[in-house]
């Protein structure tokens, strides 16, 4: 079976490239970008390419919850993990929502986003 493939969308550069070479080091296919529209993009051009996006929610000229809410809406088998300093409840959302969205509160070590990412992939 094919690693599992997974978006990073966070403007951090720095800690992009930590979470991403974290992911691929524990075997997913990871893609990653600091341009919330570019990640859309990614998205768009192939659908069925993402298993799980890991989304900021503190993103330049967009909102990361509506971003989140975009990604929940049209990409229906796609799960997103919330990365972000801020609070953040699933609450908000529908309740057939939750199980496909998780979080995780900034500042966490790789082993907790590895964790996480396959926790929400197995659910």
């Amino acid at each position: 079976m094919p690693p599992a493939r997974l978006l990073i969308i966070e403007d951090e550069i720095a800690l992009l490239e930590l979470l991403r070479r974290y992911l691929v080091r524990i075997g997913f296919d990871v893609t990653s970008t600091p341009d919330p529209a570019q990640g859309m993009g990614y998205l768009a051009q192939n659908p069925e390419a993402f298993q799980l996006v890991v989304l900021d929610l503190n993103l330049p000229g967009v909102s990361g919850e509506q971003l989140l809410e975009r990604i929940l809406a049209d990409y229906e088998r796609i799960r997103v993990l919330v990365s972000s300093g801020f609070p953040f409840s699933r609450e908000k959302l529908p309740v057939h929502l939750h199980p496909r969205v998780g979080f995780l509160q900034k500042p966490y070590t790789p082993k907790m986003l590895g964790e996480a990412v396959q926790s929400l992939l197995a659910q």
